[in-house]
């Protein structure tokens, strides 16, 4: 069988991933599968962006559009709308397996305490990403739309420019709350939200459920004991901050078996993301998920 090749960049959304190829997982099921912890990304010059019209859905999956990958996961939001984009017939095949968060984070002498106080407050966001969306998602319950403010900065560099003075309020993923946490910041928020998956055509159902075996078998790993695997979250945080296991709180480390990604879901989702102009009402389900790729049996 040819390599398979996944884009697997952040430990948060692939811990399931790096179980299974280190515990040989994926090879039981007889797969040549290739992680790519590495990419290329549209980074230079889109800091402090505040378009997110600037900002290709692509940015962070360029290897995907380019081919040289066929499978990657992000949250549901961006993965809709990179399903609309994708000029290589991309589209969501699942409900992924990281039931990731992010939080709203502040420096610990700000003068801000909950959501409300950031009207009109600059929040640093990966723009159509995780962070992106749950900040708008989160702060509308606070806030009118209008008062709320978003700034385009990627992965690390945004707990960077908080800690550093460069702006007020960020979005942040694991292991980057706990490492605000140890150091003091405030929470202002924090939410859970659902991944999907998106491949495409070369990526055959029989393929794609002997990998979904893989990562359920990870999963369970997992909920045996996370301990042995939180070296990824600590060995990305590493340029940055130390940790230790105990650091990390298991609860917010939410990981369950992948799955197909539900129509009703799908409704309500499209609905919101084109409530802010972030994707064409007019797209349906059959449009931008492949329901066929993953079996009920995987």
């Amino acid at each position: 069988m040819s390599k398979i090749k996944i884009e697997a960049t952040s430990a948060v959304f692939y811990l399931p991933y790096y179980v299974a190829e280190e515990e040989g997982y994926f090879t039981d099921e007889g797969l040549d599968v290739e992680l790519i912890r590495h990419r290329p990304t549209d980074e230079t010059g889109l800091r402090f962006v505040e378009d997110p019209r600037r900002v290709s859905s692509f940015s962070s999956f360029k290897l995907f559009e380019a081919g040289a990958s066929q499978l990657y996961n992000a949250c549901e939001w961006g993965q809709l709308r990179r399903s609309q984009d994708s000029q290589v017939n991309g589209k969501v095949v699942a409900r992924r397996a990281a039931v990731a968060s992010q939080a709203i984070i502040v420096r610990p002498d700000s003068p801000y305490n909950v959501p409300g106080d950031l009207a009109g407050v600059r929040v640093g966001v990966n723009f159509h990403h995780g962070s992106h969306y749950l900040v708008l998602q989160t702060l509308e319950g606070f806030l009118a739309r209008a008062d709320i403010k978003l700034v385009g900065i990627k992965g690390k560099e945004r707990f960077e420019a908080l800690r550093d003075g460069d702006i007020d309020a960020v979005a942040v993923m694991e292991p980057w709350i706990t490492v605000a946490e140890k150091q003091g910041y405030k929470v202002l928020a924090e939410a859970h939200y659902y991944g999907a998956e998106i491949a495409n055509d070369s990526l055959d159902a029989e393929t794609f459920t002997r990998i979904n075996r893989a990562v359920t078998r990870g999963v369970d790993r997992i909920h045996e004991d996370i301990r042995p695997y939180l070296k990824h979250f600590i060995e990305q945080a590493a340029p940055v901050a130390e940790l230790v296991p105990d650091d990390f709180k298991p609860g917010r480390l939410r990981y369950v078996h992948p799955g197909p990604y539900p129509e009703d879901h799908f409704n309500r989702t499209l609905d919101w993301v084109a409530s802010w102009g972030l994707i064409d009402s007019d797209n349906d389900f059959g449009r931008l998920v492949d329901s066929t790729k993953i079996l009920q049996e995987a």
